[in-house]
């Protein structure tokens, strides 16, 4: 049995092309998604205006500046600075730590365990926590 060639060749020349655009707009659309996406970021390279308290994580005194910022944590209660426990001062969950400590130390807090640890620099250590003072202003 002979295979006819001619035939199917005669076939393919009649035959139009068949062109779906679909997967092309697919792909332009995806694109052009992309790129707006990438250009409406803004690049992390140009300096923002940030004033020094919206840098800083160290909270905000309400009343002017302290000394000592309120440091709260849910069940907290043990409380070490450089291995020296300070678990006396803790009043109410929270204890006081000084500015310069949470400036110039490291503060570790876990919350699972109820402990705060601060490494405070040596001349700090003796004044780096104190009790919160139980007195709060009304305004």
């Amino acid at each position: 049995m002979a295979i006819d060639t001619k035939r199917y060749k005669d076939r393919i020349e009649h035959q139009s092309p068949n062109i779906n655009l679909v997967p092309l707009l697919d792909v332009i659309f995806t694109i052009m998604i992309f790129l707006l996406v990438m250009l409406s970021q803004n690049p992390m390279d140009q300096p923002q205006n940030y004033t020094p308290d919206q840098i800083s994580a160290k909270p905000n005194s309400q009343s002017g500046n302290s000394d000592y910022y309120l440091l709260p944590l849910n069940g907290l209660h043990k409380v070490t600075v450089n291995g020296v426990d300070y678990s006396d001062d803790i009043r109410n969950g929270a204890v006081a730590v000084h500015t310069r400590v949470m400036d110039e130390g490291q503060i570790t807090m876990d919350s699972s365990t109820g402990t705060i640890t601060i490494q405070a620099p040596e001349d700090l250590q003796d004044i780096a926590v104190k009790a919160p003072s139980s007195s709060s202003s009304s305004t």
